[in-house]
């Protein structure tokens, strides 16, 4: 899983069919050391909102959240994120 940000909203109003009907947010990875962190889009499960914290899971486990294998979705989001405590001495040792 990975911590992300949701940053923004995706419409498409042509997609492919088996995206119908589920809501696209464009997030953005936290903590990642790097000037300019990967922003992306994920299929939102659980009814996320811009600035909200989120984990984010990637691949068949993507698929999976959605019941189905056969779903165009290569992340979704799967949590909202209520608190979050991190040791940042060994966040930064990298343990």
């Amino acid at each position: 899983m990975i911590i992300c940000e949701v940053i923004g909203h995706v419409w498409a109003t042509k997609k492919e069919e088996t995206l119908n009907g589920m809501k696209l947010m464009v997030v953005r990875q936290m903590e990642t050391g790097q000037k300019q962190p990967p922003v992306f889009v994920a299929a939102d499960v659980v009814g996320a909102g811009i600035g909200e914290r989120v984990l984010v899971v990637s691949g068949s486990t993507a698929r999976r959240a959605f019941g189905k294998d056969d779903v165009a979705v290569d992340c979704a989001i799967v949590g909202i994120i209520d608190s979050l405590e991190v040791d940042r001495e060994k966040l930064q040792k990298g343990l």
